[in-house]
């Protein structure tokens, strides 16, 4: 194994659709970054406290909780609560963007999102840190 796969970011994609975790997951991969993935909201809060990943994508949409709760529990818990949370989405109505803002969420990315846009999002994040 690589020794410098650990110094590689994480980042954990929360979606309900496996199609899409899958292929943010590979764009990611080869995009040099580490990837975990979560198919709830639950899961997603789970992983988060226990990875400490260096961002979270996630979808406003999903059942059980959705992406807006989700995001406003990682904000509550000490653990999680500085993590940035890039919201992925279908949903890009300006009433949508201002509620995610409200919930916590560090930016918005509408889908399709492009790859290149994908990558320079999160690294604007993870160049921070």
């Amino acid at each position: 194994m690589d020794e410098r796969a650990n110094e590689r970011p994480l980042v954990l994609v929360v979606d309900d659709l496996e199609d899409l975790r899958a292929t943010l997951a590979a764009i990611l991969k080869f995009s040099g970054f580490r990837v975990e993935v979560a198919e709830n909201g639950y899961e997603g809060i789970e992983k988060a406290g226990r990875l400490s990943p260096a961002v979270i994508l996630l979808d406003l949409s999903m059942p059980g909780i959705d992406g807006f709760e989700t995001a406003r529990r990682l904000r509550a818990d000490d653990q999680t609560r500085a993590i940035p949370i890039i919201a992925v989405t279908a949903y890009d109505l300006e009433t949508h963007r201002q509620k995610a803002k409200e919930a916590g969420f560090d930016s918005f990315l509408a889908k399709p999102v492009t790859p290149q846009k994908l990558y320079s999002e999160i690294w604007k994040f993870v160049a921070a840190s």
